[in-house]
């Protein structure tokens, strides 16, 4: 099992990413209340039929090449369930799929968040011709960070350090402003080069 959910998340979008998506939208959505954590995938990817669909949370079935395992949809949803929380996934062959994930975070088999910023950080350099997505919220409070809306100066972003510098700053500080608003702990942290070493190792 991969250590924290932020790395389900990279594993699992780079799965939308094989499956050839353009668009790729990321939401986090944590209830302290209900001590509950949401995570949802959405792409417009080519889909899955009935039958893949129905076999994807297989660990021993996987449409990948690189490996003969499928282990990060069948893991991503036994982390959630382990927790108490809910795992489902739906499909349209020729328009996309969605992965919705609930953790109870007040559970002791709760893994931790991880760092978020870095791996969508991450996912954006990586995939300059893929528009992200990204939603983080926290009891309602939210900041969001849609690439497609961002144009040319996303691209200036990743080809140039300063403006690499600027999408990492902009993302970190809008959680810490949300996580402080909300008087939420927020999340620990794994080193850029950790993240981007797993998306080359899958790619």
């Amino acid at each position: 099992m991969l250590p924290e959910i932020s790395l389900n998340i990279l594993d699992i979008s780079e799965n939308s990413v094989s499956a050839k998506a353009t668009e790729i939208k990321i939401v986090i959505c944590v209830n302290t209340q209900q001590n509950q954590l949401m995570v949802q995938i959405t792409d417009n990817g080519k889909g899955m039929d009935a039958e893949t669909l129905n076999r994807v949370t297989d660990p021993f079935y996987t449409t990948r090449t690189t490996r003969k395992v499928g282990l990060g949809i069948p893991f991503f949803k036994q982390e959630a369930e382990c927790t108490g929380g809910s795992f489902s996934i739906s499909s349209v062959p020729g328009k996309g799929t969605q992965i919705t994930a609930v953790f109870c975070t007040d559970s002791i088999d709760c893994m931790p968040l991880g760092n978020l910023n870095e791996t969508v950080y991450s996912l954006i350099v990586m995939h300059p011709d893929i528009d992200f997505y990204y939603q983080y919220q926290v009891n309602g409070a939210e900041f969001h960070l849609d690439t497609k809306k961002c144009g040319k100066c996303l691209a200036m972003c990743r080809f140039q350090r300063g403006g690499i510098i600027f999408l990492r700053d902009y993302l970190e500080e809008n959680e810490a402003d949300i996580n402080r608003m909300q008087n939420y702990p927020g999340n620990s942290k794994e080193g850029s080069y950790e993240i981007i070493r797993r998306i080359e190792s899958n790619s």
